[in-house]
């Protein structure tokens, strides 16, 4: 179990680092249009991917399973909280984009 879960987490940390290190350079948002993946996103996944690779070695060493449980759920609460931030961002620009026709027309 402890191995599977490590090749889950070098999984989430592989995805993470492509993110922070430009690898991945556009991402597709929520209404389908691809658009450059932000600097605060890249220092975001550098963040998961730094949290990831301490939780790795926790697993590696073999601590106790209920902190790994607790690393665990920090780490998908991180994961859901770039979600949340992407949703509350798309509709800021929604607003704005919004405004901005208002004006323009009229």
């Amino acid at each position: 179990m402890r191995k599977k879960t490590i090749q889950r987490l070098e999984e989430i940390f592989k995805i993470a680092s492509n993110y922070a290190r430009g690898k991945v350079t556009r991402v597709v948002d929520d209404d389908g249009k691809e658009r450059p993946l932000t600097i605060p996103e890249r220092q975001f996944w550098a963040r998961i991917a730094a949290y990831t690779a301490m939780v790795i070695s926790n697993v590696a060493k073999g601590i106790d399973e209920r902190q790994i449980d607790l690393d665990l759920d920090k780490l998908d609460a991180l994961i859901h909280e770039n979600k949340a931030k992407s949703e509350v961002e798309a509709a800021r620009k929604a607003e704005r984009d919004a405004e901005q026709n208002k004006v323009a027309s009229g």
